[in-house]
């Protein structure tokens, strides 16, 4: 006898997983904290809009973060 055709004999649907532990760099140590209180003070001065100058200051804080990441990288 086939099963084709049978209930819960199609594909099964995974959930998606979170990223692993680890796969995004957190700022423990502070070295970024100044650039980002800097950029929290221009969203709160500007009441949370898209503004060019809080753009930049987010910018400069995802610099500041790869750049510390991309240092402790082991090869």
């Amino acid at each position: 006898m086939s099963t084709f055709g049978a209930p819960g004999a199609g594909p099964k649907i995974q959930k998606p997983t979170p990223p692993e532990r680890g796969s995004f760099p957190l700022d423990h140590d502070g070295e970024c904290k100044s650039v980002m209180a800097s950029y929290l003070r221009c969203i709160k001065a500007h009441r949370g809009t898209n503004d060019n100058e809080c753009r930049m200051q987010a910018k400069a804080y995802l610099q500041c973060r790869m750049e510390r990441y991309v240092l402790r990288i082991p090869f």
